[in-house]
């Protein structure tokens, strides 16, 4: 299979979430699907009180119309495509569902944290049972070295951890315009590129499906936003590079390409475990974002700043993935 072919998917993405986007903005506006501001945040995101979310509906829309087509055009749909399109579209219907319900009641809460897990392990075990049939091995290698450890009956466990951690990870990097989507964009390049070259070529293709969806979706999600992708589209993201990292056998290579998501969910932990102990808090809020917000940085700024940030990330999970390996 030749390069050009990734081309070809990004494109397809990219021009679907293009062409979704301006359809489903004014439907959800015209549905009263709009974002409820938290009041503790910034007070500057109050006058994005309102505008539309669950945006993440495109972004799902457009994977699976271009996963749909690289079935159709290969005449095949192997398991790790449709595994990836489980975990993806399943972690999105988890989203839609505390959207739904945030937006229905006009307030800032949708699920509550138990009955996200919920949904979260159940799609994680399903997954797992996906990759009992492939019968993935259970080794995890150190990225750039020869080390790895055989992790047994540890693996599951390491499956539902990652899924776990990833989606939320990502969800909580979903905070400003564009954020999510830019870093999500750079952080799913650079796995397309690793497995591409470690010849994982279906994670490879769904890889840049994703970054097409997501450029295409900041297209319109850039600040200023007109519209927000919600948890349908966070939950989603994570679900799916999480997925992706275990099937590419590139469980540990999560936490470098995924550099920013990890930093994001230390500074909330950071947080609380400070507050909970001395009652002082190490950052003006989190997650680190909004530290930076409150610190007189345009939000612009901040945003720039993740995604150069999240390149760098990417760029050192390429250099130790392909030329160190």
């Amino acid at each position: 299979m030749e390069e050009w072919t990734l081309l070809f998917v990004l494109l397809l993405s990219f021009a679907a979430a293009v062409i979704l986007s301006p359809l489903f903005i004014p439907f959800l506006r015209r549905l009263k699907f709009g974002q409820s501001i938290r009041e503790e945040g910034p007070k500057s995101h109050q006058k994005k009180s309102g505008t539309p979310t669950m945006g993440g509906i495109v972004i799902v829309l457009s994977i699976l119309i271009t996963s749909l087509a690289i079935g159709g055009v290969f005449n095949e749909f192997s398991v790790e495509l449709l595994l990836l399109m489980l975990v993806t579209i399943g972690y999105g219907i988890v989203g839609f569902v505390d959207d739904y319900l945030k937006v229905a009641r006009k307030h800032n809460l949708g699920l509550t944290s138990k009955q996200k897990l919920v949904g979260q392990l159940l799609i994680a075990g399903l997954f797992y049972l996906g990759l009992l049939y492939i019968d993935l091995d259970t080794f995890v290698s150190i990225p750039g070295t020869s080390i790895g450890l055989e992790l047994g009956w540890f693996y599951p466990v390491l499956v539902i951890v990652m899924l776990l951690a990833g989606s939320n990870a990502v969800n909580l990097t979903d905070g400003l315009d564009g954020l999510l989507a830019g870093t999500g964009a750079i952080a799913f390049a650079a796995f397309a590129i690793l497995a591409w070259s470690a010849g994982f070529i279906d994670a490879a293709l769904f890889s840049t499906a994703i970054t097409g969806a997501v450029l295409g979706f900041l297209v319109f999600n850039a600040h200023p936003a007109k519209v927000f992708m919600g948890d349908t589209g966070s939950l989603a993201l994570g679900g799916a590079i999480a997925g992706i990292a275990i099937l590419t056998k590139m469980e540990l290579m999560l936490i470098i390409v995924g550099g920013v998501f990890v930093i994001e969910t230390l500074s909330v932990i950071i947080q609380v475990i400070s507050f909970k102990t001395t009652g002082k808090r190490v950052f003006k809020m989190s997650p680190l974002h909004h530290h930076y917000e409150l610190s007189g940085w345009s939000e612009w700024r901040v945003v720039v700043t993740f995604w150069l940030v999240g390149m760098v990330f990417a760029i050192m999970g390429i250099y130790i993935g392909v030329w160190l390996t």
